[in-house]
């Protein structure tokens, strides 16, 4: 992992310190451009028409931050849902708040920007985590998570970290201070096991379908199409946390009787096989069977 020097943070527990100073200017809404990396990918439909009526009646009430383009153009750096409302009413022209900053500032500040919304849901609060985490060790999201485990790994078997991995953890931990959301700890034992849920439950926690918790239970279950079943019933019923965890002990209770069932039943079949066939005529063949017979009486008894 790489360990150039940090970016100095960006706070941005009051977003109008940052703009302090600056004058809002009203710009076409044609001249703004979406960000090649974006932060925000699912924005929720009910608030999203709730704000264009907003809009449409009352205006964009708070500017967009931009950073200049060549040609007159505008790069959008926070507002991504206001200037999509003030498309969908019609708007020509939008207030926005202009300021320089490189591509890594520009990516820096709309991720921190990002995660003071209340109503980012945990997916993406990770994913925007991991990113800002990236950035400030200029590495990647893989690389980050690398860093985590090992700092976890080497404190429970009593192992020193080397210098490099030490001054990457209090980088990552001064700027989720700064967050004031998580600590190292949480961070790596609450959040990055969402990344690693199965694709449907990991989509359905992304559009806000269901809660974390309920996520989590879900996706315990071992058979693919019953934790399927359940995580629609979970959406359509609005189930309780409750609710979930006891189908899911109940889904994978019988899941394991069925394997139980299903060993049983073979090795009948194999004792009526040898039973009704010739292979016990065979002095060699039926030695490997006695072989075969000692070796599982030895783990049923534990040995």
């Amino acid at each position: 992992m790489a360990t150039k020097k940090t970016l100095p943070p960006v706070k941005m527990r009051n977003k109008a310190k940052l703009l302090d100073d600056l004058p809002i200017q009203s710009v076409p809404i044609d001249s703004i451009q979406l960000p090649a990396s974006q932060p925000r990918h699912y924005f929720d439909p009910d608030k999203m028409t709730n704000l264009v009526e907003s809009v449409r009646s009352f205006g964009v009430l708070e500017p967009l931050l931009v950073r200049p383009l060549s040609g007159g153009q505008f790069e959008l750096i926070a507002g991504e849902r206001r200037l999509r409302a003030a498309g969908e009413v019609g708007l020509e022209l939008v207030p926005v708040v202009s300021k320089d900053f490189t591509d890594t500032e520009a990516l820096q500040v709309s991720l921190l920007e990002n995660l003071q919304r209340e109503d980012l849901n945990p997916v993406e609060e990770t994913e925007g985590v991991l990113d800002l985490l990236a950035i400030t060790l200029d590495a990647d999201r893989e690389s980050v998570i690398s860093l985590l485990h090992r700092s976890k790994n080497a404190r429970v078997r009593g192992r020193e970290l080397n210098h490099n991995v030490m001054v990457q953890l209090e980088a990552v931990e001064k700027t989720l201070t700064q967050l004031g959301k998580f600590s190292v700890d949480s961070f790596r034992s609450n959040r990055l096991p969402l990344l690693a849920l199965p694709k449907d439950i990991l989509e359905s926690l992304r559009q806000g379908k269901l809660e974390y918790t309920k996520a989590i239970a879900i996706s315990r279950i071992k058979d693919e199409a019953q934790r399927a079943e359940l995580l629609q019933e979970a959406i359509v019923e609005n189930l309780s946390l409750v609710q979930i965890r006891s189908k899911a002990r109940s889904l994978n209770s019988q899941q394991t009787l069925t394997r139980q069932s299903k060993v049983l039943d073979r090795y009948a079949q194999i004792g009526k096989r040898l039973r009704n066939g010739t292979l016990l005529n065979d002095a060699a063949k039926r030695k490997q069977v006695s072989d075969l017979l000692g070796e599982l009486e030895q783990l049923l008894e534990g040995k």
